[in-house]
């Protein structure tokens, strides 16, 4: 399903290494909301939580392993969402 055109540029942005074209917001979710988490804008942000319920926002972006987190966004994100993401190592050992 092509979501170009109900994307903003704002997030499209974030999604630089992606081609727009191919994503969708189901398929593409953990994508989406681990980019603009990480790189978004204010916009980006505010698109993403109006996009995405809160809880699945928190729930996706607890899967995201800590390598793939910048650490300022992730500082931000472990407050406001109140989530501790593991390494990928932890995820395996723990099940």
């Amino acid at each position: 399903m092509n979501m170009q055109t109900r994307l903003p540029k704002s997030v499209q942005n974030v999604l630089w290494s992606y081609d727009i074209d191919e994503i969708d917001f189901d398929i593409h979710k953990k994508i989406i909301i681990a980019q603009v988490l990480n790189f978004g804008t204010k916009e980006a942000t505010d698109w993403l939580f109006r996009t995405y319920k809160t809880e699945e926002i928190r729930k996706t972006a607890e899967t995201i392993p800590i390598g793939q987190w910048d650490k300022k966004s992730l500082a931000l994100w472990k407050i406001y969402l109140n989530i501790e993401p593991k390494s990928k190592q932890d995820r395996i050992s723990n099940g």
